[in-house]
């Protein structure tokens, strides 16, 4: 059985989590918000930040 991949957003900002999307934003603020409090609880978790208008990720 094969899990279903969750497509990239077309507007606003997803935390990337490990390489998985996981969750979606509005604004950058938010996902950024997001991202460091998520990276504080696990810090041995990879996650990003990508931006839809750009299709751009960024490291937290």
């Amino acid at each position: 059985m094969v899990a279903a991949a969750r497509e990239l957003p077309a507007s606003g900002y997803a935390l990337e989590v490990d390489g998985r999307l996981k969750a979606e934003f509005a604004t950058r603020d938010g996902a950024k918000t997001g991202a460091e409090e998520l990276k504080k609880r696990f810090p041995m978790l990879r996650i990003r930040i990508y931006d839809a208008q750009t299709k751009i990720r960024e490291e937290v």
